[in-house]
């Protein structure tokens, strides 16, 4: 059985979710604040998370910024912040969904059902990725190209896997710096260009990686 950490301020609405979720089949945990959910989830293992925005203390955003840094877990945040940038934020802090308020609860049953089972096809993933004559051992964080090992350092490693996740398309250094250092370094975006430099001169030969001028890096997709 699944269990499902619902943080939600309003009362009322989180003993609806509490029912629907439960009848629904799951196991249901409840945090009435920010504070509240951050202590839930270090106590105990879930499956999913169902975020509300405005909470008090700390709120979902700074919640989700703070699970990120420890786990994938899959978050839909629940808000009734509905403009594009409230969503964009959310989904910059690797929100796996964004749903406003008011919701229909059978569609955020199926949406959280959605959710589960793309993070079961994660979780039973192959250990490598390939990409050309590129092969990354994503759990010794090893690379070789053809018969020959690559010596990186975890951060080159890191971004070059990023960079393969996410073939053909542009990742901004923001993009990097959110996804790799929690906003350890924020500001400091040449620190993205001077771990490229070191990793383009390691990769030789074999270095695929494009530069889009004034936005950021790619990997093209395979012909």
């Amino acid at each position: 059985m699944s269990k499902i950490l619902i943080v939600e301020d309003d009362l009322s609405i989180q003993g609806l979710l509490h029912d629907f979720v439960q009848e629904a089949g799951y196991s249901v945990v409840l945090a009435a604040d920010g504070v509240e959910a951050l202590a839930k989830y270090s106590e105990q293992t879930f499956d999913l998370v169902l975020l509300d925005i405005m909470l008090p203390k700390i709120d979902g955003y700074g919640v989700c910024e703070v699970i990120r840094q420890k786990s994938d877990v899959p978050i839909i945040m629940l808000t009734a912040l509905d403009g594009e940038e409230n969503q964009i934020k959310g989904l910059d802090l690797q929100a796996d969904d964004y749903i406003t308020k008011p919701f229909s609860m059978p569609v955020l049953l199926r949406k959280i059902a959605a959710v589960l089972r793309r993070s079961s096809k994660q979780n039973d993933a192959p250990q490598t990725m390939s990409y050309k004559d590129l092969t990354l051992d994503l759990a010794a964080y090893k690379v070789c190209a053809g018969t020959k090992s690559i010596d990186l350092t975890p951060r080159e490693f890191e971004i070059l896997r990023e960079l393969l996740l996410h073939k053909g398309r542009i990742l901004t250094r923001q993009n990097l710096l959110q996804t790799l250092w929690k906003y350890e370094f924020y500001g400091e975006e040449r620190i993205i260009d001077t771990h490229i430099k070191n990793l383009r001169k390691k990769l030789g030969t074999a270095d695929y990686i494009e530069t889009i001028r004034g936005v950021g890096y790619r990997i093209d997709k395979e012909n």
